[in-house]
This record gives structure tokens, sequence and C-alpha cells, in this order.
């Protein structure tokens, strides 16, 4: 009796002294200089100030109100343009990093002229007056909100006030191109949590989301032109279970509404996310091709593809093109991705409209380039010039080098980093996403027994932290590489729990590739730091796994 009361007693006194913040989060910022027996101690009743006429900076300073509510429990007010605040939300130009320049920064850069990474830089500062979060631009705001929040600790009460102890931090991206990509063909995932997915990538500084919209397996977009298109291509007659050569006997379908899409991309757009749609073309296609069944060109099952777009076919170009221009009128991403992996060229062989437009367009093998790769690349630039008068720049994933790349593309290298590597060598744009490294479909513990089901192969926590996107890219070509990328395909992933388990924390380890610089990097650093964050997935209900190899 004692002993439980002694412990009644330790706890309540506990709830009433100040918890301390650490600066030392997931990604690192690149400067931290603390001042560690000073604090400023943030209680609840205190104030966030912010410029009321900027709406940016109010929403911002609304998410780190929430936060701070999330994590703390303290209740912190809405106070605009108070300078007495406990925390202050305002934009400078002379917030500057103490990070790493780029050779464009030693120029004496402009306002205008500042890159997307000196766009979203950011400076924290705690003194005895309060906490200052400074940025050029309200994206930088937003960063070091989220840096804020994380630094928190996860406390049910905290009667005695946050001890936030007294620094200087500054930070940007190492990367403009920080993505993570979502199948929702192979399994269909509703509105509401493709928007907590956003959430977790915002907290993890990512600003592309990939969305991979369309496959063989379920058409998901909306075309009003083509209302046949999402109505009768979102079905599928079963799905495969873990075992390769089972199947659930069960229909699966599932689709999103244009205003669905509009609403997700204004929802990302508050966080900072750019989404990327994808139309996988001219293979990944079967959804279209069961309704459109006079446009397919039959080939021999390589890589679970039976059947592609016939290139030949006059209403090929329209029917797609009806189909890109409804995807740009609802998605005012740059980069519209047109898939273009995986397309054996067998049916095209074969085809008599396939041949018929090979010789219309007098395409021959050069030894570099076969003539039926040279016809995707001919299809690739209908629709990259289609995009281009909408102001839209096409990615691709890295096949579409191989019948030439269409001028102005960007290439997705999947298939290890060498289609990344040479595109940058021919002066492509790159984005980094290897399967050794960035496909989080891949078992993360060699056990397979203790993890849900995964497509197969074995990528570990360590082995994501490992990847440097710019290895083997020459210093004159490393201006191509604009980031990274992780990729989770859903073939068994079928529900919101074992997509984050698949997730986390992987992201944890890639956002630090995709943020930090490699001389910031220790892993047995970040597993300290991932311990703390996972405290803040405990209390927000976010599942990952626990074990890490």
């Amino acid at each position: 009796m004692k002993k439980l009361l002694f412990t009644l007693l330790l706890l309540a006194a506990t709830a009433t002294f100040a918890q301390r913040a650490d600066y030392r989060i997931i990604p690192l910022p690149g400067s931290i200089e603390t001042d560690t027996p000073q604090c400023f101690t943030l209680r609840s009743g205190m104030g966030i100030s912010f410029d009321a006429t900027n709406p940016e900076i109010a929403r911002n300073a609304a998410f780190l109100q929430q936060w701070v509510q999330e994590l703390t429990g303290l209740q912190l007010a809405l106070t605009p343009d108070d300078p007495k605040a406990a925390i202050r939300l305002s934009l400078s130009l002379d917030a500057s990093t103490k990070t790493k320049k780029t050779k464009r920064a030693k120029k004496g850069l402009q306002p205008e002229e500042l890159t997307p990474q000196q766009q979203e830089a950011y400076a924290i500062t705690v003194t005895a007056s309060g906490i200052q979060l400074q940025a050029r631009q309200p994206v930088g705001l937003f960063r070091a909100a989220q840096t804020l929040r994380k630094a928190l600790p996860v406390t049910d009460g905290a009667a005695g006030g946050i001890e936030l102890p007294f620094v200087k931090l500054a930070d940007q991206p190492r990367f403009d191109y920080r993505g993570t990509h979502l199948d929702c063909s192979r399994h269909f995932f509703t509105v509401d949590f493709i928007q907590r997915y956003l959430d977790v990538l915002a907290m993890h500084g990512c600003n592309q989301f990939h969305w991979h919209l369309t496959d063989n397996d379920g058409w998901r977009f909306e075309v009003k032109a083509l209302p046949d298109l999402a109505e009768k291509g979102q079905w599928r007659d079963q799905s495969p279970l873990r075992r390769a050569g089972l199947w659930d006997g069960t229909p699966y379908g599932g689709r999103y509404t244009q205003e669905e899409c509009r609403e997700l991309v204004r929802y990302a757009a508050e966080r900072y996310i750019n989404i990327i749609p994808e139309i996988d073309i001219p293979a990944h296609i079967a959804s279209a091709l069961k309704v459109y069944p006079d446009l397919r060109c039959p080939v021999q099952g390589e890589w679970g593809v039976d059947q592609v777009l016939c290139a030949g076919n006059p209403k090929t170009l329209p029917l797609l093109k009806t189909i890109f221009g409804e995807l740009c009128d609802v998605f005012p991403s740059r980069y519209i991705h047109i898939g273009g992996d995986e397309c054996p060229k067998g049916g095209w062989r074969k085809c008599p409209k396939c041949q018929a437009k090979i010789q219309e367009l007098s395409l021959q093998d050069d030894g570099h380039h076969a003539p039926e790769n040279q016809l995707q690349t001919w299809m690739n630039r209908q629709i990259g010039q289609f995009l281009a008068e909408r102001g839209r720049d096409i990615i691709g994933w890295d096949e579409i080098l191989e019948g030439g790349l269409t001028d102005g593309g960007l290439v997705m290298s999947w298939r290890g980093v060498k289609g990344g590597i040479e595109a940058a060598r021919q002066h492509h744009r790159v984005i980094m996403t290897p399967t050794d490294n960035c496909y989080f479909d891949y078992y993360q513990l060699r056990d397979h027994d203790r993890q849900p089901p995964a497509i197969g192969y074995y990528l570990p926590l360590t082995r994501v932290y490992a990847f440097e996107p710019l290895e083997g890219i020459p210093e004159e070509e490393q201006q191509y590489i604009l980031g990274a990328q992780a990729n989770l395909w859903t073939e068994f992933v079928a529900y919101p729990q074992h997509v984050f388990y698949m997730l986390l924390p992987r992201l944890d380890a890639l956002s630090e590739v995709q943020w930090c610089r490699p001389d910031q990097k220790d892993f047995e650093d970040f597993r300290t730091r991932l311990s703390r964050l996972q405290r803040t997935y405990d209390r927000l209900g976010i599942n990952y796994c626990h074990d890490i190899e």
C-alpha cells in the first residue's frame, strides 16, 4: 500500500514539473545551437502571433496550435499581431540558414531568385522573450512549425509547462523534390485515408505525392467525357491473396470523382504538397482496355502485362488526349506521370496497325533503339506535346529512355540507378527511386512470418538510410538529380494500418536522405531520434513497424 501511494505521489509530482523539448528531430535540422541551461517555458493560455492579413501564415499558426494541443495538452490562443506572444511567426528575408550553400547562393540572390530549397528555409530562435519562427516564405514557416511540433515531448499532462532550451536553429532541405508514392489501383483507399497519408508525408518534409490512379487492376479516375471508363474500369473479378496463385474470388472496385480529387489537391496544397497524378500508358492499362477492347494489342504476358494500347489505332491518341485533358483540368501539377514501364512490344511487332504506323513514321532500327521502342517514344511525344501546350512536363519510369527520351521529360529511375545516371548524362531531369532502396512494398524484416504480406524481396531500414541519390553522378551532372522518392505498391496492401506499417519507419529514414546533408547522417543517432518520434505516432494512432533491421 505504501509503495502504491508513493508511486501515485511521484506521478502527481511529475505532472506538475515542466517537460523538456528536444530539437534533434527527424529529419535532422541543418544547424542547432543550444544554450541548454536556459529555457523558455511554454504554458497553456499563452499566445501564437502571426500576420492576420496573410491567410497562409494564419493557417500555419492554426496548424501549430492544433499540434501543440494534440501532443502536450497545452491550450494556446491565436493572438494575431501580438509582439509579446509566446510564439511568433513572421516572414523575413533575413531568415538565413547555416546549412551548406549552393553555388547560386554564393552569388548573392535577390528574393525572386531564390532556389526552391531556399524558399523553404526557416529559422527558430528561443530566448527569454519566447519562440520566434522566421522564414522567407509561408512554406518555410510550415516547415518551422513541423520542427517545433516534433521537438515537443508527448505528455498526458503538462501542468508545469514545456521547457524549450534557448536555441538558434537554421534549416533548409537538400533536395527540391521529396516524394512519396501510393498505388490506389491495386487497392483503393478512401479520401479520408489519403488525407491522413498526406498529413504523415507533411510531417516528414515531403512535398510531392505521386498518386498512381490507374493500372491493370482498376481505373480510379473519373473522366466525365468517358463515363464508362471509371464506372466499368474500376472493377476486377478478384484480388490476390498472400500466397502466389491464390485468389479471394471477391469482386473489387472503387473510384474517385473529380470533385474528390480537387478536394485532395486543395488539402495537399495547404500542407505544401503537390499531387502528381499518374495515368500509366501504354501498358498496365487492362482496366481501360476491357472498356475499349478495340484499342488493345494482345501480348505474351510479360511482367504480368498481357495487353497494351494499340499505338497504330487512330482512335488511341484522341482517347488519351481526352483523358489527359481532364486530368490537367483537375490537377494543377506541373508534372504529369505517364508511366511507360514494362511495355512488352510483342503485340506491336505482330499488329498490322502498329507496323503500318512504324512504316508511316519511317522508324528503323538505328542500332540503339528498335522501331517498336521508337514507336513508344513517338506516343510519349504526342502526349508530351499535348501536355506542354498546357504548361506541363511528363514524368516516366526509366523505360522511356529506351526509344529516346522526349524533350523536357523527366526520368524516374526505378530499375536501380543506372537509368538515372544515363538520363543525367543526357542532361534530363531525374528522380531517383531504385528498388534496392525505395520500394516500400518489400518486406522490411527477414522473417516474413512476423510481418503482414508483401510482394516479396527485402528492404530493411538500414538500407533505406544508406541510400545516396548522387552516388555515381559526376559533379557537373548532379544538378539534374531533383531528389528521391519512396514507392508503395499495394498488390498485397489492402488496409490503412497495413499501408502505414509498410511506410514507417522507412519513410523516416528516407526523409533524412531527402532533407539532410550526407555528413549529418548517423544511423545510431537516427535510431535514438526515431524512438522519440514513434511516441508521436503512438499518440496519433499511426501504425508502424516496431522492429529494426
